[in-house]
């Protein structure tokens, strides 16, 4: 799909140095960009709704996990 966008020049000329280094067209930068963009706030959206579920929940370690977990760190590997 094409688009049309306003972007600061500065940006711009910083985008048009990073296609020619990386040796692609500007339609695939600008799309990558896009891509990691959305990737970093989905993420993001996952990280709430975890933090949400976990921070309504009780966080304390059984005490019997607890100590397995410890004898099993004392443990010789």
């Amino acid at each position: 799909m094409k688009i049309a966008i306003s972007l600061p020049d500065q940006l711009f000329e910083a985008g048009e140095r990073l296609a020619a280094q990386l040796r692609t067209s500007r339609s695939q930068l600008y799309a990558r960009a896009l891509e990691a963009f959305l990737r970093e706030h989905r993420a993001l959206g996952v990280r709430e709704a975890l933090a949400k579920v976990y921070g309504e929940e009780p966080s304390a370690m059984d005490a019997v996990l607890d100590e397995l977990q410890a004898e099993a760190l004392r443990e010789d590997w």
